[in-house]
């Protein structure tokens, strides 16, 4: 560390701020955000607070207290805390964020309470910090930004990916609009004539209801094998993951570890991971598996559901089924177990409709949304080896230990 850096209390450098809203104050659509103790930044009609600023938890059941960093108007719950420097002149905001950042995984031991963690004024004032010059701060959390910057847009990238093979999925299984355009004498939006080519003109009757003529309406149990049986040897080392490794949003994962395997659900690449519990199937956790090596098993918590599609209908589809609101209002809907805890029953599940088309469409399909879900994979790798390097700089940047020429010269070479 360089001589010029100072060592403070936070409580030097920082002032603490707090909300004065019930968390429940969140509106469904709102043109500010609402920052609470969630991990999830919120929406309001009114704003508090006009400036820039670290905003953090005050509170969490596990000790895992949020943060984030926010210029701009908007609002905060009464115990989350709204830190701005003392004097902008000689601590750069974006720079404390980092700083923070770096702290929160000791602020549980910190932390008070039982049932839930709190941290307090107290606790933070007396947080031991180094401190660089103001120009070293400036170019620190550059460094650290630029790479937050590319992770954010690979994963807004990701997002609008998915929307479109998911806005496909709902044209072509769900509301049919080639067969109905066809019916009207009109050609399908968004599509070549090959490919219009492929779908009917008209619908049948069929026991299950109307549908495009050669189509099925099938049970999923028929469409998709439901939990497949795949074995491991005893004792064999496999690719783990848990719930809290699911996405509440997106198909990726997230700490994936290797471990001796014991009960639980197998799954390999392609199949999609359905949470079976509430809340986190309430929350949206679904998953595709696409994050194994070549002919590897993975396996992970009991309270998945694995599903996985048979001919003619692309892996895919079934990540795209999951996320459907129609089907997904019918697996909670359906749930049955104690309050809090109710979970999905697959007898029931089995049930659901889903439109089966014959081999060319289904063929059709599998191309198109091969490059969406190739491109998605792609950039969560880029995002998680962004993410990772971040994750090694920041400690070394914060604590002094690497160089500012060196940790550009790393964050330039990826």
């Amino acid at each position: 560390m360089s001589s010029d850096w100072m060592e403070l209390k936070l409580g030097e450098i920082v002032t603490f701020k707090t909300g004065k809203l019930d968390s429940n104050a969140a509106e469904e659509i709102g043109q500010f955000p609402f920052f609470t103790c969630s991990p999830n930044t919120l929406a309001i009609n009114s704003f508090a607070f006009d400036t820039e600023a670290v905003i953090l938890a005050g509170n969490n059941a596990n000790g895992v207290f949020s943060i984030k960093h926010y210029s701009g108007k908007f609002n905060a719950y009464q115990r989350t805390y709204v830190i701005e420097p003392i004097n902008k002149e000689t601590v750069s905001c974006r720079y404390t964020y980092f700083l923070l950042s770096q702290m929160i995984g000791s602020l549980k031991e910190l932390s008070i309470g039982s049932a839930t963690k709190f941290l307090t004024k107290t606790i933070l004032n007396a947080l031991p910090v180094r401190l660089p010059p103001k120009s070293e701060q400036d170019e620190i959390a550059l460094v650290l930004s630029t790479l937050d910057d590319r992770i954010t847009l690979l994963r807004e990238t990701n997002t609008t990916l998915e929307a479109i093979a998911q806005a496909l999925f709902k044209s072509w299984f769900v509301d049919f609009d080639p067969v109905h355009a066809k019916m009207q004498g009109r050609a399908p939006e968004g599509m070549d004539q090959a490919t219009a080519a492929l779908f009917p003109d008209s619908f049948e009757e069929s026991e299950l209801g109307a549908v495009p003529k050669g189509w099925k309406w099938m049970p999923l149990n028929d469409a998709y094998e439901i939990n497949p049986t795949r074995k491991l040897k005893k004792g064999e080392t496999a690719p783990y993951l848990d719930m809290a490794g699911v996405q509440t949003q997106g198909h990726s994962v997230s700490g994936v570890i290797q471990r001796e395997m014991g009960s639980g659900t197998k799954f390999m690449n392609g199949d999609t991971l359905l949470a079976r519990i509430t809340p986190c199937l309430e929350n949206g956790k679904t998953a595709f598996v696409d994050f194994l090596p070549d002919d590897q098993t993975g396996w992970g918590s009991t309270e998945f559901v694995v599903l996985r599609p048979k001919d003619p209908l692309p892996q895919y589809h079934a990540y795209l089924l999951a996320r459907h609101p129609a089907f997904r209002e019918h697996a909670i809907r359906t749930m049955s177990g104690t309050s809090g805890r109710q979970r999905i029953q697959n007898d029931v599940l089995s049930q659901f409709l889903v439109a089966v088309p014959n081999e060319p469409i289904a063929k059709a399909f599998s191309e198109l949304v091969l490059v969406v879900q190739e491109s998605i994979r792609e950039g969560h790798q880029q995002a998680a080896t962004l993410s990772a390097l971040r994750d090694t700089l920041l400690p070394r940047l914060i604590s002094g230990q690497l160089r500012l020429p060196e940790a550009q010269a790393i964050a330039e070479s990826v």
